[in-house]
């Protein structure tokens, strides 16, 4: 009889927004070295589209409080077997106290993760260009965070500001438009020749776009960041990245 360990499942809160859920599993199943289907983490995911919007809820101050309906999910995936969960929205990360508190399993911090991640790649002092929603700003999730850890932090502004804000509502409505693309490419370089020494993609919304390379710095996405953690969780050495089709 084997006696390995079980493997964690992973519990998913999701649907903010869906695209963003699809593309976390996309990159953790792209991730992972299999053979066969039982080679591959296990995920319990909860894609509830219907989560009361964040933003209505933290900018205009006018939406319902989303805090419940995410502390029911919660609880929902840990009975369903979820070993610890995740959440592939960084403004959800503001709800992160209320969530921990609702089940007794772990929940991944991507905010503080990715943070972590940019302390090792970045000298003291550093400053990044921070591309994410207006509640991400507002609240100071990201910033707050930055500052401790003495890493200085620029915002897109104006024309900028607005671009990256229509790249994220046209993800979860109808898809990017080359000219929305060209915008936000210049948002994101704007950051840069303010001396952003790197970038950081701190909207799931803004993951699935992708496609900052040439910009003159570097960029950290927090979704792979995020599925880093699950795979060290679960015990698995992420698949040997393709160097030649990555330059390709």
């Amino acid at each position: 009889m084997s006696t390995a360990p079980k493997q964690p499942v992973v519990g998913v809160i999701g649907g903010m927004g869906p695209e963003a859920t699809i593309d976390l599993m996309r990159r953790v199943l792209a991730a992972t070295p299999a053979e066969d289907d039982s080679d591959h983490i296990r995920m319990i995911v909860d894609n509830n589209s219907k989560v009361p919007s964040r933003l209505k809820a933290l900018v205009e101050r006018t939406g319902e409080d989303p805090t419940p309906v995410l502390e029911g999910m919660a609880r929902g995936l840990q009975r369903a077997g979820a070993d610890f969960l995740v959440i592939p929205c960084n403004t959800a990360h503001y709800f992160l106290p209320a969530i921990q508190a609702a089940v007794t399993c772990p929940v991944a911090d991507m905010i503080g993760l990715s943070i972590e991640r940019i302390r090792r790649d970045l000298a003291a002092d550093a400053r990044i260009g921070l591309l994410a929603s207006p509640a991400v700003k507002l609240t100071g999730l990201f910033e707050r965070r930055c500052q401790e850890a003495g890493i200085d932090v620029v915002w897109p502004e104006g024309e900028h500001d607005a671009a990256v804000l229509a790249t994220i509502k046209a993800v979860k409505a109808s898809g990017v438009t080359a000219a929305q693309m060209q915008a936000y490419r210049a948002a994101a370089r704007s950051l840069v020749e303010r001396g952003a020494r790197l970038l950081v993609i701190a909207c799931t919304e803004l993951s699935v776009v992708g496609n900052l390379d040439g910009l003159g710095a570097p960029a950290v996405d927090t979704l792979d960041v995020l599925v880093e953690d699950i795979l060290r969780r679960c015990g698995v050495t992420p698949k040997a990245r393709d160097t030649a089709a990555a330059a390709a």
